[in-house]
């Protein structure tokens, strides 16, 4: 469990081994509810390498000082990722882009 916003990963060993890659993040919003975007890479088993790249969005509450993980959506394709991408710019562009 981390206490730090900063600290909160994806990343993953086991026995020594890198299974999860985390490749960046973006926190999306801070404080007791935190929402984080994730890019990552697993280990692929048939190919004893990395995979392609993977996004996944999660949610953490922070509870008793610790940060733990509520929620997630894992963007499951490149193709899903440009759909979520053009979605988002072209509802931004409609609205004229004000926060």
């Amino acid at each position: 469990m981390v206490e730090n916003i900063e600290e909160i990963t994806v990343s993953y060993e086991e026995g020594g081994d890198l299974l999860v890659e985390e490749l960046d993040k973006v926190i999306l919003s801070r404080g007791s509810w935190t929402t984080i975007l994730f890019k990552y890479r697993e280990f692929d088993k048939k190919t004893e390498g990395m995979g392609p790249i993977k996004y996944t969005i999660r949610r953490y509450q922070k509870r008793n000082g610790v940060f733990r993980q509520q929620s997630k959506f894992n963007i499951s394709s490149v193709k899903q990722a440009r759909q979520l991408h053009e979605a988002l710019g072209g509802w931004i562009d409609e609205d004229g882009g004000d926060e």
